[in-house]
């Protein structure tokens, strides 16, 4: 409920602090004194179009903020969480409008858009009126209402769990589809690529295993081929080469000739030294030719891991992709493949399962259908029996429920409600905020309130002069059905009627005190001695006599 309401700089109003009460609170006051001003005012706390026209002359900005106490499950709570704002235990709602008509918006003092403070404010307070916004004008609003005041809970449930499930199953159904039409579109170049990769068998990390056997390979041939021309070079294969072995043996013959004969022993020693060169060159032939028994040349291996190579590569950027994801890309083929084989008994179960989940839709749907019609036959009886007090007995009141097309079923069932009204015999019931009289529709606006009292989530209402036009009996039936109504909810309602007023567990006057310079209004809260004063203006006029004030005590106490 609003608990509190702050105005600065708005209009006529230059400081203004309310309390407000659970129950009945009216505002009262003489034509022009600025009850409206207080509306306008309020009506910017809660998101209303910024107007720079509303901020007092003297002010460079106006500033007004609204207090609600809200319990923990709210609707309005849950929002704020969602939207990031830590909730409490009341909702502060906060507008500055500058002189350049540029506006903040506050929510627990965050600044927040215009738009969630709209939609924050709507959970929270209605006001009704004759130009004021009209929640109940919305179908999905009179949906709501309707369900709440009559429809089980249940049903309701079970339409939505039913339309989630379909839902699923017609998603299952088409993504089945998909992979169906997209596997039958590529079923040519699936078989085939399917058929080459298995043929290559590409095996995780092969294209690092073959590198590696590559280099120790090469390396192997190259060591080889190094010994190999090194055993050349000691022992020649053609025979018209001498080698080195053939040249010392030469040597060493000659130099025996004149060994013997040599005196200083020079060249034997000489001759010494090629037996010994000869007998390294021996040793240095054996380890060679061991070397290259022993070497791992693989000329074969070496041009098969080549191949191999270039098998793999060639194929991976056939289809753009790393070696190593050749094995994956052959899995994935694979199972495209495998999708086709068996995507036609897959997309029949889909089919199948969508089918029985659309039916128990419409099972869940019509069950919620018949029981909205039962719910709507009672509202438009209850709401009719409200409606003569209201001195609106010609008018009729019809609570019309349609079928909606397949493409607009949803998770709240699968038809619409809208209320609709004619004022007098015979003509056709039109949209509830299509009617001409605009006291009429507050008056309807207040039998449905009545009616569908506690069935909101909306925690205060306020009516705008809902007893316009009106006098006396009707004007008292007013005010026994907004005190009702007051009973479980908030109302505030600004009132002509003493009627009313005397119904009220809180008043407030609103009077208008021109000063030298400039008007100003202000608002007080009355007690008993000071509402039967008023209350007696009211029925009065400016004249108040004893008559008037017995009168309004006389009200007060039927009240």
């Amino acid at each position: 409920m609003l608990t509190a309401l702050s105005i600065r700089d708005v209009v006529l109003i230059d400081r203004l602090d309310l309390a407000f009460d659970q129950g009945l609170t009216v505002f009262t006051g003489e034509t022009g004194a600025g009850k409206s001003i207080l509306l306008d005012a309020l009506g910017l706390a809660l998101g209303a179009r910024a107007d720079a026209g509303l901020i007092r002359a003297e002010a460079k900005q106006s500033v007004v903020a609204a207090s609600f106490a809200v319990p923990a499950a709210h609707p309005a709570q849950t929002l704020l969480t969602e939207q990031g704002i830590e909730p409490g235990e009341e909702i502060l709602l906060r507008r500055i409008v500058a002189r350049d008509g540029k506006s903040r918006a506050l929510i627990n003092d965050q600044p927040v858009g215009a738009g969630l403070l709209r939609r924050v404010a709507d959970l929270l307070i209605e006001i009704q009126g004759q130009h004021a916004q009209i929640g109940l004008a919305d179908p999905g609003v009179q949906l709501a209402m309707l369900d709440e005041y009559g429809v089980e809970p249940g049903l309701r449930e079970s339409v939505v769990s039913a339309h989630t499930a379909w839902r699923v199953a017609e998603a299952a159904l088409g993504v089945a589809e998909t992979a169906l039409a997209e596997a039958r579109r590529d079923e040519d170049f699936l078989r085939h690529a399917v058929d080459e990769l298995s043929g290559l068998a590409p095996r995780a990390d092969e294209e690092d295993a073959l590198a590696a056997s590559r280099q120790r390979l090469q390396g192997a041939e190259r060591r080889a081929e190094a010994i190999d021309s090194a055993l050349a070079e000691l022992a020649p294969r053609e025979r018209r080469s001498a080698g080195p072995a053939t040249i010392l043996r030469g040597a060493a013959r000659v130099l025996a000739r004149i060994a013997e004969t040599e005196a200083d022993g020079t060249v034997a020693l000489a001759l010494e030294a090629l037996e010994r060169a000869e007998e390294a060159l021996a040793e240095a032939e054996t380890l060679l030719s061991r070397a290259s028994a022993e070497a791992e040349a693989d000329p074969r291996g070496l041009e098969a891991i080549e191949e191999r190579l270039f098998s793999l590569r060639a194929m991976a950027r056939k289809h753009a992709v790393a070696v190593s994801e050749l094995p994956e890309l052959l899995d994935q083929f694979a199972a495209r493949l495998a999708t086709l084989d068996a995507g036609t008994a897959d997309l029949a179960r889909c089919a199948a399962t969508a089918k029985m989940a659309r039916a128990a839709y419409i099972a869940a749907a019509g069950a919620l259908m018949v029981a909205r019609n039962r719910a709507a036959e009672r509202l438009a009886k209850a709401v009719a029996r409200e409606l003569p007090p209201l001195k609106l007995d010609r008018a009729r009141f019809v609570v019309e429920r349609a079928d909606l097309p397949e493409t607009q079923w949803g998770a709240r069932g699968a038809d619409q409600v809208r209320f609709l009204i004619a004022t007098n015999p015979g003509d056709q019931p039109g949209a509830i905020d299509k009617v001409a009289s605009g006291g009429e529709l507050s008056r309807l606006l207040l039998a449905l309130n009545v009616v569908l009292a506690g069935e909101s989530p909306v925690g205060t209402l306020i009516f705008d002069e809902v007893d316009s036009g009106i006098g006396g009996a009707t004007a008292a039936a007013v005010g026994e059905r907004l005190a009702r109504i007051a009973a479980g909810t908030q109302v505030l309602v600004v009132t002509h009627s003493p009627q009313v007023a005397a119904r009220a567990g809180t008043h407030f006057q609103v009077a208008k005190l021109a000063g030298r310079s400039r008007a100003q209004t202000l608002v007080g809260r009355l007690d008993v001695a000071a509402r039967r004063e008023e209350i007696a203006r009211m029925l009065a006029g400016e004249t108040i006599t004893d008559a008037a004030r017995d009168a309004a005590l006389s009200l007060m106490a039927e009240s």
